[in-house]
């Protein structure tokens, strides 16, 4: 049987949202940040005023503050296409 990694997701009062299970940052805006996650999944969290705060690749964790309106999430097969034009 195949193990899958954990990961959690708080978004606290809509101004704070840290995650684990954060392989790497792909891009970053004010408005958008794009994740890599373990297991090769993918996170998108799109807010406004977005800000890192802090990752650290070592034990896979990431924070970022500002006004979060939602995560959208996509398994590792899903094409970029699909993913950017839903």
């Amino acid at each position: 049987m195949e193990e899958t990694a954990v990961q959690t997701v708080l978004i606290e009062q809509q101004k704070k949202i840290t995650m684990t299970g954060v392989e790497s940052v792909d891009a970053f805006s004010a408005r958008q940040i794009s994740l890599t996650l373990s297991g090769g999944g993918r996170a998108v969290i799109d807010g406004d005023g977005l800000k890192i705060v802090s990752f650290s690749k070592s034990n896979s964790n990431f924070c970022a503050t500002g006004k979060v309106f939602g995560v959208r999430f996509a398994d590792k097969k899903t094409k970029i296409a699909k993913r950017l034009f839903g």
